[in-house]
This record gives structure tokens, C-alpha cells and sequence, in this order.
């Protein structure tokens, strides 16, 4: 887009948006981007369409932070045509982004020619100050772990391409028809805005063009979500012009002026009504309380919102695939609270023993490539029962309720299961020999899930609720070094689990931009492992038991999810997220003692750990023969 002055780009604007980088997941080797001014890193000769701080530099553009926090380097985010990059023999970045390109050159961009070329309505108009092979015509193929970036269309209206709804459809197909090149040369993941609504702008609002163009924007959009829709990849709709609506229609949420004019005034003052309060020869110039610096660009502040929406839309997988670890964490709970209950002393042939447990979880998930760290905490109730059949065998029922809470991410989403599970069991001992299996099944009520991102100054949830299902099967082999009536007993064993879980998809239910849609998700889990089970006797009525255990994941692929905006319910992606470890780490420690005859109590405390999942829990149990 243009009407505006060309900007330069400064080591302040560049620090700034590296300064917004933090820990975080960074799944995509590198951020490519194509455009026009709304995205251009500096083109020209150093300079560039951009928007303004109020201590005179200028703030980068929405790619430029959102790869920052991407934890991409400033040069890597930089122009790929600039001619002083040439001349200082300095590499080129990955912003082919210039500033009044039309639909038409942000293509040729990629499948042609690139060229820096004054735009229409400059002087020297029409002059080319660089030009190379456009990002796929010398036979190079896209990067498909590389996150694509794409905004278009508002030159093909200010230079009077567009004119009618056949020319805006015409032109929004031309954008997705960028996004298609690019899939076919072998992008995975493409991230296209929406055109903003031009009616809403200083340049067309209050005229006798507003209708016109916001008629003739939504055309656009109409024709490229539907164009994009076909492409065979993961794309990625960032419905901007529904962000910015909801930005002036509630302007203080985001920390804008909210009795100004945002739409009919400026901040620049630059063929535009500069706003007489907040503009830069306002009363207190600040360009964070203004939507646009100019008749058509949004300032630093919208910028920054629509940065802070393409990122949490990347950083949705990154926490939703931890749901089913959700799961699967109460799953092992309860297991290894059944195992634990099974240390208690058998009772007599023909007797039963109930029992009730109590326990209290911690669950720690370290952050990876393509999931968030997260902390959380549960607590269960556990209730069951034992029937001894004969001299080598007992039978037993088990049920609990366990609830979890789960805090993620930089902005500490917060995520509630309550698991509902029920076991039968049974163990078997003859000799030195033993075994025992559980066959597990659950019904999940994920009932609070509370999704919160950055947006602008200030922080935004979606909140939604799904439920899910459960079953498991565990198994172990074991034989007894010593006989049954050593003071200690030490007995290696083989262990087999295996687990499944499946959450039904869910919307979030505001209906805003950021809310998104999440499909059904599953996780399996089969494990193989080797252990050694000890116990003593420190007193006559206590005895003292640990087990320690190394097991083997082989379902360990990478998890991913299927979501949408709900706003545009047809246009799906999917987006990696939590990838579970091969190897886990297991064991516990934990006290009986016989209080009177036929009653114990029982005190334990559980462990598992695999590169970046901690799990620990701690249970205390009375059991009661009769």
C-alpha cells in the first residue's frame, strides 16, 4: 500500500522487536515473507513504509515482531531486494515484501522477478533500484519447515485495479494464487491476512467511496478464503478485518483512545486528519492510542495487535496437545496408586479387603520446539476393593476422581480435567512367581479450558469445554529372588502398558477473531519396560517397599491438531504440537503398617520423569480386612 512517505528503518526499530523475543516454542526454521508495505522490512535503499514511535523512530511491522518472538534473528527478518544490501555485499533477509506492490508482483515476486521499483504517485515513479529472481524461479524449493507470511491487495485498490466486484474477486484469487506457488514449490505452512477493511480507513472514511470499498473488500475476501481453501497445505487465515472491528468497537480492551476518532484521524498528519490529541502535533503525541499513523497503515498499536493474533494462533497446538498428557498423567496416577495398594498384605482365603486413598499430584511439562511449558497440580480420591479367590490369586475393583489443573504458556492458560476411573484388577502369586494386570477405563470432563495470549497491551482469553474417554491395560511379571518369609524381598519384573486416549473436539465460544475451533484429538501410548521391586521388614508391623522402573514408548510421534477460526469454520490447518519422549523413568517409595490386626495404613510417594515431563504424587491409604 502507499500514500505515505517512504520510512527508514532504524537500529531502534529492529531492537525493538528483537527486545519483544522470548523463551518460547519456535517450530518453523525461519519466517519468508511476501507482500507489500503492510509487511516491508526497508526496500528502499534503507527506507520504508512504516509507522512511527513517538520519540521519532519507527516500530516495526507486524512479520518483523511476530518473528521476533519467534526467536528468529533480526537479519534473517530483514528486506531480500535491498539495493544497499547489494552494494555493502550484505546478505539479503527473507522479507520480499515491498512497499506498492499489487497482487500481480507479490506473485511475480515468487514465481518471476522481484524488483524494488518506485511505486506509483513518487517521483522517479517507475524506476527500479533492484531486481533479482523471484523466491522460486531459479528452481529452489520452499523450505517446509519454514512458516510462509503473506498480505496483499490494498495497491490493487488505491491504484485503481479494482473497480468493480468482478475486479476484487479477480484480485483476491491473484493473492491466493501467491499462496499456491508457494505450496507447490513445497511450503507447508502459509499464514495469509485478510484484507482490512478499506472503507474503515482515513483515506476512504466519511467519503462517497466508504461503502463502495468496504462492499468491494469483502469481495476480496470472500474470493481469496475461497481460493485458499483448495490449497493443499496448512493455511492459515488471519481474519484481520474482524480484529480491527473489534478494536474500534471496544477500543480501551486494547489500550486505545476510546474518545477519539479513530478511523476519521491519524497520527502522522501526513495526508490524513492528525488527531488533536494523541497525533504527532497532538497536545500528547502517542502513537499507541491511534489505530493508523497514516490515511491507510496501521500504527505501532495495530501492528502489534495483529502480531500478538498470528502468534497465538501458532501457540494454540503448542498448549491444546498437552490435554491428552493431561489424561494420560491421572491414568499413571491411578495406576500406580493400584500399585501401590497392592503392597498392602494379602488377606485370608475368602476375605475381602476395601480400602480408600487419598493423593495429591504435581505435573511438570518442560517447553519444546512445538509445545509450552506448563505447570500443574491435581489432587484424587481413590476408593476399592479386594476378594482373595484362593491361595494365588485376589481379584479387586478400584475407582477415583481425580482433578487436574494445568497453567501454560508465557501467559498462563489455564486448563481443568477432572478424570472419572474405574479398574478391575487382579494378582497372582505362586511360588516366587507373580503377576499382576489392571484393565482401566475413564470418562474425561475437561470443564474449564481457559486459553490465554498476549493482544496489544493487555491479554485475552477463549474459554470452551469438551469431554473425552479412556482406557488402559497394565501388566507385570515378577519373581522373587528370596522366599515368601525373608525379612526382604527383591524381584525383578517386566512390565507392558498400554493406554488411549480421545478428546472430542470443541469451539471456543466467543465468536471474536481469536476464538478457534479444535477437532478430536488422540493419543495412544504403549510402553515395554524392566524393573526391580524391593521391600524389608523394619518392624514387625512395618514394612518398607520400593519399586524402580525404566520403560520404552513406542508411540512417541510428534501430536498435531486440525483447528479453525470459528468465525471461518471451513478454512482448516493443522499444527504440530507436544512430542512425546521414548524413554520413562519410574519409581516409588512407600510405607505399611499394620495398625491391629486386618487394618493397615499405607503412605506413599510416586515418580516419573522423561526428557520434559515430571510427574510426582503422593497418597495415603487405609485398608481393612474382613
Amino acid at each position: 500500500m502507499l500514500n505515505v512517505p517512504l520510512l527508514r528503518v532504524t537500529a531502534a526499530s529492529l531492537a525493538l522487536a528483537c527486545g519483544q523475543a522470548f523463551a518460547s516454542a519456535d517450530p518453523y526454521a525461519s519466517l519468508i515473507v511476501f507482500g507489500d508495505s503492510l509487511s516491508d522490512a526497508g526496500q528502499f535503499a534503507g527506507l520504508r513504509f512504516t509507522n512511527r514511535n513517538a520519540d521519532g523512530s519507527y516500530a516495526p511491522v507486524s512479520p518483523m515482531i511476530l518473528g521476533a518472538r519467534l526467536g528468529l534473528g533480526a537479519n534473517a527478518l530483514g528486506p531480500s531486494t535491498s539495493p544497499v544490501n547489494a552494494a555493502l555485499g550484505l546478505p539479503d533477509g527473507n522479507n520480499w515484501a515491498v512497499g506498492g506492490y499489487t497482487t500481480k508482483q507479490i506473485l511475480d515476486s515468487i514465481t518471476t522477478t522481484s524488483s524494488t521499483v518506485i511505486p506509483p504517485g513518487r517521483l522517479g515513479a517507475g524506476l527500479v533500484l533492484r531486481e533479482k529472481p523471484g523466491y522460486l524461479a531459479t528452481g529452489l524449493r520452499a523450505d517446509p519447515n519454514a512458516l510462509y507470511y503473506v498480505t496483499g491487495g490494498g495497491n490493487d485498490f488505491l491504484q485503481g485495479l479494482v473497480n468493480s466486484p468482478a475486479d476484487a474477486v479477480a484480485a483476491g484469487a491473484r493473492l491466493a494464487a501467491s499462496a499456491q506457488a508457494l505450496q507447490q514449490g513445497g511450503a507447508r505452512y502459509i499464514m495469509v491476512w485478510l484484507l482490512p477493511d478499506l472503507g474503515q480507513t482515513p483515506n476512504f472514511s466519511g467519503t462517497a467511496q466508504q461503502n463502495s470499498l468496504s462492499l468491494l473488500s469483502g469481495a476480496f475476501n470472500q474470493a481469496l478464503v475461497s481460493q485458499l481453501r483448495q490449497i493443499d497445505a496448512q493455511v492459515i487465515p488471519l481474519n484481520v478485518p474482524l480484529l480491527l472491528s473489534e478494536a474500534l468497537a471496544h477500543p480501551a480492551q486494547f489500550g486505545l483512545a476510546s474518545d477519539q476518532n479513530l478511523v476519521g484521524t491519524c497520527y502522522s498528519s501526513e495526508s490524513c486528519v492528525g488527531n488533536p490529541v494523541y497525533g504527532v502535533n497532538g497536545i500528547t503525541p502517542d502513537p499507541t492510542k491511534l489505530l493508523f499513523n497514516d490515511p491507510v497503515h496501521p500504527t505501532i498499536a495495530g501492528q502489534q495487535l495483529i502480531a500478538d493474533y498470528a502468534y497465538s494462533v501458532l501457540a494454540a497446538p503448542w498448549e491444546l496437545t498437552l490435554l491428552p498428557e493431561m489424561a494420560h498423567a491421572s491414568v499413571s496416577a491411578h495406576q500406580d496408586e493400584l500399585r501401590n495398594q497392592w503392597q498392602a498384605p494379602w488377606q485370608a482365603v475368602g476375605q475381602w479387603q476395601p480400602f480408600i486413598a487419598a493423593g495429591a499430584q504435581d505435573l511438570d511439562f518442560g517447553g519444546q520446539r512445538s509445545a509450552a511449558n506448563g505447570d500443574g497440580h491435581g489432587y484424587n480420591l481413590t476408593v476399592g476393593g479386594s476378594y482373595r479367590v484362593d491361595d494365588a490369586w485376589r481379584l479387586g475393583l478400584a475407582g477415583g476422581v481425580y482433578r487436574q489443573k494445568l497453567e501454560v504458556g508465557s501467559h498462563d492458560s489455564d486448563y481443568t480435567l477432572d478424570s472419572y476411573l474405574a479398574s478391575v484388577f487382579a494378582q497372582y502369586r505362586q511360588h516366587r512367581w507373580w503377576a499382576d494386570a489392571a484393565l482401566t477405563v475413564g470418562h474425561l470432563d475437561y470443564d474449564d479450558l481457559k486459553r490465554t495470549f498476549a493482544l496489544g497491551v493487555s491479554e485475552r482469553s477463549e474459554k470452551g469445554d469438551t469431554q473425552g474417554e479412556t482406557w488402559a491395560v497394565s501388566g507385570r511379571l515378577g519373581y522373587n529372588l528370596a522366599p515368601e518369609s525373608a525379612r526382604w524381598q527383591l524381584a525383578p519384573f517386566l512390565s507392558a502398558d498400554y493406554a488411549r486416549v480421545k478428546i472430542d473436539g470443541y469451539d471456543e465460544r466467543s465468536g471474536r477473531a481469536t476464538a478457534l475451533g479444535f477437532d478430536d484429538q488422540e493419543r495412544t501410548s504403549r510402553r515395554l519396560g524392566l524393573g526391580l521391586l524391593g521391600s524389608v521388614q523394619v518392624l514387625p508391623a512395618t514394612r518398607v517397599f520400593a519399586e524402580v522402573a525404566q520403560e520404552h514408548e513406542f508411540e512417541h510421534d510428534q501430536q498435531d491438531v486440525r483447528l479453525n477460526f470459528t468465525a471461518l469454520p471451513a478454512n482448516d490447518f493443522t499444527l504440530d504440537g507436544y512430542t512425546p519422549h521414548s524413554n520413562l523413568t519410574r519409581a516409588s517409595l512407600g510405607v505399611s503398617h499394620e495398625v491391629v490386626a486386618g487394618v493397615n495404613v499405607r503412605a506413599g510417594y510416586n515418580w516419573r520423569k522423561s526428557d520434559e515431563l515430571k510427574q510426582q504424587g503422593m497418597s495415603l491409604a487405609v485398608s481393612v480386612d474382613f
